[in-house]
């Protein structure tokens, strides 16, 4: 009989500028809930998963409305994200981008294992 995941939140709040491209997960600056924020400020919780090797979690970002470049509203980001070892770290975040007030407010970040809620926060960005 497989082992159930083990899925735990690590560390929250602003971190140091993540290379999206690194494996590396980025360093935490300040443990928040409320972050003064300015561009390129990155934000949001590790999540620590032990026995989940082979398993997908999936997650959304609710986030303040904002329009695209065509003037559409964007809906929530959604996406996966596959376990690959048995003692893996998952970052959720985002980096605020240009035009800053538009990006300000409530973000919800929730990640789901098999369609169950294993994580959520919910931060506040407040103009530095």
């Amino acid at each position: 009989m497989k082992r159930k995941p083990i899925i735990k939140i690590y560390s929250y709040g602003e971190y140091s500028k993540w290379n999206r491209e690194s494996k590396e997960i980025p360093k935490i600056l300040d443990f928040a809930t409320k972050i003064d924020c300015e561009i390129g400020t990155e934000f949001g919780y590790v999540l620590h998963i032990k026995n989940g090797k082979g398993e997908k979690l999936t997650f959304k970002i609710d986030h303040p409305p904002f329009s695209d470049d065509e003037g559409n509203l964007r809906p929530p980001f959604t996406g996966e994200q596959f376990i690959n070892t048995n003692n893996f770290e998952f970052y959720l975040g985002d980096c605020i981008w240009e035009p800053l007030d538009d990006k300000l407010g409530r973000w919800e970040l929730t990640t789901y294992h098999n369609n169950k809620i294993v994580a959520n926060m919910t931060f506040i960005l407040l103009k530095k």
